[in-house]
């Protein structure tokens, strides 16, 4: 399980919700980003529609969400070519509560499973 220190949430043409792990060292973190822009999803081949996932780790092309579970403590990610589980115990519950609010909008067509807690 990965520590996330803090999280960068977005709403507004772009949603995202991006969340900062730990590397051990002070100040030293990876992001892990997901992103989805449906004003403009439209025009897009329905393959590349969704939720992208980028890792600073995996940087593979086409990356996509198919499913989170995310409660207070624990957030379990599965993307087609990894998964992660987090503990974002130590994040400001209004992080939480906003990312909660942005995965709702990000899922408005059910193109991942999303488990709230």
């Amino acid at each position: 399980m990965e520590r996330v220190d803090f999280m960068t949430n977005e709403s507004g043409d772009d949603l995202i919700v991006s969340f900062a792990v730990s590397q051990g060292e002070p100040g030293e973190i990876r992001s892990l980003i997901l992103q989805r822009t449906p004003k403009y999803e439209f025009l897009l081949d329905k393959s590349e529609r969704g939720v992208s996932f980028s890792d600073e780790a995996h940087w593979e092309e086409g990356d996509w969400l198919r499913s989170i579970d995310f409660s207070r403590e624990i957030v379990r990610i599965e993307t087609q070519h990894h998964e992660y589980t987090l503990d974002v115990s130590g994040v400001d519950v209004r992080e939480l509560k906003q990312a909660e609010r942005i995965l709702r909008k990000m899922n408005f067509d059910d193109a991942f499973n999303l488990r709230i807690v």
